[in-house]
């Protein structure tokens, strides 16, 4: 049986070629030295937090990230960037409404014909990149590539990491009773990402923390059977700290960490066709949570 989400992962490389496309004709991104809030929600949340920090360290600006149902009312910013593959999310269309006329919001979504339209100031619509499999793996993947590419990386390497990254034999990591995903600066929200998809689509016990932070507790699940899997550079010690505990140690040093994160998308349906689970269907999930108020 064929599934959307296989599709949706493989398409990936070239999706975010043309985000790069994109990002160097829209006119209605962050500019430099503005303060910039980011809202999302899910894998959304994730790539926003990635974001606040690639802007700030490349020095363009104050920039936060919200998961958008916790987003401060009162805080002043020059530009609220809206992440929703749907445009119909209850969550970013509250947080947009008290926005209205008083601070600029860009929406980026993959369907324009839905209430975000109406309730941001500008739009920007990634249509090739939204997906029919409610677990969301190329519209994330993609607005963050555009929104790399918006502050001058240049994307021509992380896509041909990414082509790479589809290559990578993933039937190793199928056995392990557990996984723990590690990241460092921007990347913290890559292995939030990975550690959701591995609960969505395969049922699987997984957790994500800074790297700095996995010494202050988490390691103490490490054993053998299971995975800590990094994100981005290592702390020095961090491979002898994990070899010590018996866990395996699983780290793409050379892919971009985008890249590195289509491997984990890989796995996660790996696992969920390993034990029977529809990978773009999960349990208890639906492709927009619409709330009742």
């Amino acid at each position: 049986m064929d599934h959307h989400v296989t599709e949706e992962i493989a398409s990936q490389p070239d999706l975010w070629a043309r985000a790069a496309d994109i990002a160097r004709s829209s006119d209605v991104l962050p500019r430099p030295g503005e303060r910039v809030a980011v809202i999302g929600c899910g894998t959304s949340w994730f790539m926003a937090m990635c974001y606040a920090v690639l802007r700030e360290s490349a020095g363009a600006g104050w920039t936060d990230a919200f998961a958008a149902s916790e987003m401060p009312r009162d805080r002043a910013y020059d530009r609220v960037i809206a992440v929703s593959r749907s445009g119909t999310t209850t969550e970013i269309l509250e947080a947009l409404a008290p926005l209205r006329g008083r601070v600029p919001t860009v929406a980026i979504t993959g369907d324009p014909a839905t209430p975000i339209a109406d309730a941001s100031d500008d739009l920007l619509v990634l249509e090739a990149a939204d997906e029919r499999s409610v677990v969301q793996t190329r519209f994330a993947t993609t607005v963050l590539a555009l929104l790399r590419a918006s502050l001058g990386e240049d994307i021509a390497p992380v896509v041909e990491d990414a082509h790479a990254a589809l290559e990578i034999p993933v039937e190793p990591y199928l056995g392990a009773e557990q996984v723990s995903f590690l990241g460092t600066g921007w990347t913290v929200g890559l292995a939030h990402e990975a550690a959701l998809k591995m609960r969505e689509a395969a049922q699987a016990w997984t957790e994500a923390y800074a790297s700095g932070e996995y010494r202050h507790g988490p390691v103490s699940i490490a054993q053998p059977g299971r995975l800590t899997w990094l994100f981005g550079e290592a702390p020095a010690d961090l491979p002898d700290v994990v070899a010590a505990t018996g866990a395996d140690f699983v780290h793409h040093a050379h892919l971009d960490p985008l890249a590195a994160l289509i491997v984990a998308q890989r796995m996660a349906v790996a696992l969920a066709l390993r034990r029977g689970l529809d990978p773009d269907q999960p349990r208890h999930l639906t492709r927009s949570v619409i709330l009742a108020r």
